[in-house]
């Protein structure tokens, strides 16, 4: 879902090379009807689309129940574009140029998201977390958590084994524009922390010191 024909066919032979069937769209209004019509497993959606814009896209489609994980790419790579982007339901989001490595890599970890982050429950190692009504459910039982418990603990369940730093944890829990000192974020993490140990949960929840945070998961 490209406008720009060369870079379009450049992403259609890089994909095709590396085993994946394509389907092109040049416009929006495709775009948009491809999402809805549902069968593709991944979308990699041109913010700057002519007929109507990739974000209009995606939010309709999203607004109309459409869950596939999406890819934008853009050439608008500034911090409050990149949390439009994210906020109006894109899964990822790539500034162009990038490299063809970067892109098969992104495009690979939206591919290994199981089918339970489609759902409002799902599991990660040995925990079950409900983002409806924020409960958190583990070998030992079950926790309520508060919304930004549950922000939190949901972007490292979606991100096992990586190393967040704390500009990201503040940027996708408390949003851009937050004056949240960056004392909070230990704060919560403690608080992570907790409720794991509650319900029972062999995953931890390390410092990387200098570097952020990281889910071990791979105990359970």
């Amino acid at each position: 879902m490209e406008d720009e024909k060369n870079l379009r066919e450049a992403l259609r032979d890089t994909l095709s090379a590396a085993g994946y069937t394509v389907e092109c769209c040049a416009n929006g209004p495709d775009a948009l009807d491809a999402l809805c019509e549902g069968g593709c497993d991944l979308a990699l959606l041109d913010r700057m689309l002519p007929g109507l814009d990739g974000l209009s896209v995606l939010r309709q489609a999203r607004g109309a129940g459409v869950r596939t994980p999406v890819l934008v790419l853009t050439a608008l790579d500034a911090v409050g574009d990149r949390v439009e982007g994210l906020d109006a339901g894109a899964d990822d989001y790539l500034a162009k140029p990038f490299a063809a490595e970067e892109l098969l890599a992104r495009v690979r970890a939206l591919s290994r998201r199981p089918a339970e982050w489609e759902q409002a429950a799902f599991r990660r190692g040995d925990v079950e977390l409900r983002l409806e009504d924020r409960l958190l459910t583990g070998p030992a039982g079950s926790h309520t958590l508060s919304r930004r418990e549950c922000a939190l603990l949901d972007l490292f369940l979606r991100n096992p084994g990586v190393t967040l730093p704390r500009e990201r944890i503040l940027l996708n829990v408390w949003g851009p524009d937050s004056d949240v000192e960056s004392g909070n974020i230990d704060n919560y993490i403690h608080l992570v922390r907790r409720r794991l140990r509650l319900v029972g949960s062999r995953m931890e929840l390390t410092t990387r010191r200098g570097a952020g945070y990281c889910l071990e998961a791979d105990k359970c």
